[in-house]
C-alpha cells in the first residue's frame, strides 16, 4: 500500500532533491577491512541445521553490530522449509519469514520481498498476495498455489523499525530509505555468507507501492556494499534484477496522471463526472509546473509542499470525494480505509497474526505486545516529515541499469495511487544508455495460457508490463498472471 494521512484523506506524498538525503554512513555501520579477521568468522551451514524450539543468533565480523536470530518452523505453507526470525542492529529488531522453494530450493533464485506504505507490513504481501498461504478469516490459513515461492526462495520482512512485528527497544527509529537500505544489506551479506547453499545465487529484490521507492535505494545499496564485501575477500552477492510493482517512483509523473485514470479511459470508463473532470484539466499544467520549480529543478520544502497542497487539493481530493477504491478505480472501497485500507480481508490477517499460537510459532519477541497493525500510523508520518518520498528514486532504477541489473516494472492497469500512465511516463523519460530503444519499442500485448494478459514495453535490461483486470496488489487480483510473469522474469525469458 501507498498512503499518507493529509487534511483526512489517504493520499501520496511528494517528490525533493536528492540534495536533501545524503546517503551518508549510519553510525555502528563497520565494513572497513580493518577490523576483520577471516579466521574470526565460522558459517552455520545449512538452513536445515536451524532448531525448531529456540532461534540461533548468527553474527559476522565485517558487521559487528548486526546480528541475526533464525528459527524453523513450519508455519505456512508445510511443505517446504520455513524460517523466520529477526534481524537485530543493536537495540532495533526486524522481523523476517524465509519460505524455501517448492521447485528446487538448492538451485532456485532468491527473492526479497518488501510492502509499502511507508510503514507497512510485508506480512500483507505474505498472507494476501504472494506468499505459500492466504489468510481470509482469523481462523486459519490456507495453502497458495500461486505463490512466489513455487519457483523461487523468498524473504518477506517487516521493515523499517516499527512495522509489524519489528520493534526498537529504546525508542528508535528510521526514517529515511537510506538509512533502511543499510540494515537491508547488511542482513542480506550475513544471511549468504552463513547460508553457503545459496551463494552465487541469483538474488532479486522486489516490492509494490512504496516498493518503488525501497527497492531501487535497496538494490543500490547491496550493490555498492559488494565492492566491500570482494575488499574483504567475501563472495559477493549476485544482484540479478529489481521487481518493482505498482510502484511510486517519481511524484512528478504521477500526480498529472490521476487525471487520466479518472477523467479518461485508460483503464476504465471516466469514473468522474465531467465537471470534475474539466477543472482537474485546468489544474495539471499548474500542478506540473509547480512541482517542476519548487520539487525538482531547487527543492525548497516550503514551497515544495505548498505544490503538493495545491495538487491534492484540485486532483487528488475529487477523486477521493467519489468512494472508490484509490487501489482498484473498478469498484467502490470495501470499508474505510483508514481501517480496512479497502480490503477487510486485512482485518482477517491481522486477528490472525494476534492469535497466541501463531505468534508462539514465528517467534514474536514478547515485548511486541500490542495487537498487529498492517500499517503503521508513526512510520508514515516519519518518513513524511523527513520527505523521504520526495526524492527521486528514479536515478536509482537508470544507474542500476547501467550497471547490468535488470528491472522489471510491473502494474495493475486498474490502480489509481501508483497507476500505470505515471509509471509509463517514468520510464520513457528515465536517461539510461538504453533510453532510446525502449522509447522506441510499442507496447504489445502478452498472454498467459492464450489469453491476454496485459500490456508490455522491453529493451535490453528494461521490461515494463501491465496486468489487466488486476489493481494495486497484482499477485492479490491476478495469482496465475502474476506467478507466471514472475517465472518468467526469474528465468530470463521475454514476456
Amino acid at each position: 500500500m501507498f498512503w499518507r494521512r493529509f487534511s483526512g484523506l489517504l493520499t501520496a506524498a511528494v517528490v525533493a532533491s536528492a540534495a536533501q538525503h545524503p546517503l551518508s554512513v549510519q553510525p555502528g555501520v563497520n565494513l572497513g577491512t580493518d577490523r576483520y579477521d577471516a579466521g574470526l568468522f565460522t558459517p552455520f551451514g545449512d538452513l536445515s541445521a536451524l532448531s525448531t524450539d529456540e532461534f540461533t543468533i548468527l553474527s559476522h565480523p565485517l558487521f559487528p553490530n548486526y546480528n541475526v536470530r533464525i528459527k524453523k518452523s513450519d508455519f505456512c505453507d508445510g511443505t517446504v522449509g520455513t524460517y523466520t526470525g529477526y534481524i537485530d542492529i543493536q537495540a532495533r529488531h526486524l522481523f523476517f519469514y524465509f519460505f524455501e522453494s517448492r521447485s528446487d530450493p538448492t538451485k532456485d533464485d532468491v527473492v526479497f520481498w518488501t510492502n509499502g506504505g511507508p510503514g507497512c507490513s510485508s506480512s500483507l504481501g505474505l498472507l494476501m498476495e504472494l506468499g505459500p498461504c492466504r489468510v481470509t478469516n482469523p481462523e486459519n490459513s490456507t495453502f497458495n498455489p500461486y505463490s512466489w515461492n513455487e519457483k523461487a526462495n523468498i524473504f518477506f520482512v517487516d521493515q523499517p523499525i516499527g512495522v509489524g512485528f519489528s520493534y526498537a527497544e529504546y525508542g528508535e527509529t528510521v526514517s529515511t530509505t537510506p538509512e533502511a537500505a543499510k540494515d537491508i544489506a547488511a542482513f542480506v551479506a550475513i544471511f549468504f555468507e552463513h547460508f553457503s547453499q545459496f551463494k552465487g545465487r541469483g538474488f532479486h529484490m522486489a516490492g509494490e507501492s512504496y516498493g518503488g521507492r525501497y527497492i531501487p535505494v535497496f538494490a543500490a545499496e547491496v550493490y555498492d556494499q559488494n565492492a566491500k564485501l570482494v575488499e574483504a575477500g567475501l563472495n559477493p552477492v549476485n544482484l540479478s534484477s529489481v521487481m518493482i510493482g505498482n510502484g511510486c517512483t517519481d511524484w512528478a509523473s504521477m500526480v498529472p496522471s490521476y487525471y487520466d485514470m479518472t477523467c479518461s479511459p485508460a483503464s476504465v470508463a471516466p469514473i468522474m463526472d465531467i465537471s470534475s473532470c474539466v477543472r482537474m484539466k485546468q489544474a495539471v499544467p499548474r500542478c506540473q509546473k509547480a512541482l517542476q520549480k519548487s520539487c525538482v529543478d531547487k527543492f525548497d520544502s516550503f514551497s515544495c509542499e505548498a505544490a503538493n497542497l495545491f495538487c491534492e487539493a484540485e486532483i487528488s481530493a475529487p477523486f477521493f470525494a467519489t468512494g472508490y477504491n484509490p487501489y482498484d478505480i473498478s469498484k467502490p472501497c470495501d470499508g474505510p480505509i483508514s481501517d480496512t485500507l479497502c480490503y477487510p480481508v486485512t482485518k482477517a490477517i491481522g486477528a490472525y497474526l494476534d492469535r497466541p499460537e501463531v505468534r508462539k510459532q514465528i517467534g514474536v519477541d514478547p515485548s511486541v505486545n500490542s495487537n498487529f497493525s498492517s500499517c503503521s500510523d508513526e512510520v508514515n508520518a516519519a518518513f513524511n516529515a523527513a520527505d523521504d518520498q520526495m526524492f527521486p528514486t528514479q536515478f536509482y532504477i537508470g544507474a542500476l541499469l547501467e550497471r547490468g541489473v535488470r528491472a522489471l516494472i510491473y502494474v495493475g492497469a486498474n490502480d489509481w495511487i501508483c497507476n500505470w500512465v505515471g509509471n509509463e511516463h517514468m520510464l520513457l523519460d528515465l536517461e539510461w544508455t538504453g533510453q532510446e530503444a525502449f522509447v522506441a519499442e510499442p507496447l504489445k500485448e502478452w498472454s498467459v495460457d492464450g489469453s491476454a494478459a496485459g500490456l508490455t514495453r522491453s529493451a535490453g535490461p528494461l521490461t515494463f508490463a501491465t496486468i489487466y483486470g488486476a489493481g494495486h496488489m497484482v499477485p492479490y487480483d491476478k495469482p496465475a498472471e502474476s506467478l507466471e510473469l514472475t517465472k518468467r522474469w526469474l528465468a530470463g525469458e521475454n514476456l
